[in-house]
């Protein structure tokens, strides 16, 4: 409702979107980035510490389906003996579908700056 406010977007693993996504898009979603490293249910478990690689892709399904109309992206984080492999298998999950997948590259992450108060110098 904000005057001059175009997109509200979410950036979700998408474990929980599938129950959410009504009352999201009441609130007036419209643009959603689904954070899915892996096709694989063992290494979705091992990365998200939970199962539900079914849920992030039932959420990418309902969403393509009309559920609602939003704009809807795949991020892929890409790492080298983990899953560089399963690139061609994003591809062909998406080749067919209205949305982006993009394939970003890992970062190492030393520590340094677990938090927002880290990064501004507070404790």
């Amino acid at each position: 409702k904000l005057e001059g406010l175009k997109t509200i977007a979410v950036t979700t693993n998408g474990i929980n979107l599938t129950r959410l996504l009504p009352r999201l898009k009441e609130a007036g979603l419209n643009a959603i980035n689904i954070s899915l490293d892996t096709l694989v249910p063992a290494k979705f478990e091992f990365i998200v510490r939970r199962k539900g690689t079914n849920l992030s892709s039932k959420a990418i399904v309902l969403i393509v389906a009309g559920m609602c109309l939003l704009y809807l992206q795949v991020n892929c984080v890409v790492m080298r003996g983990f899953n560089e492999d399963e690139v061609l298998d994003f591809v062909d999950f998406t080749k067919d579908l209205p949305l982006d997948v993009r394939f970003i590259e890992y970062m190492p992450f030393d520590g340094k700056y677990c938090c927002f108060e880290n990064l501004l110098g507070q404790k």
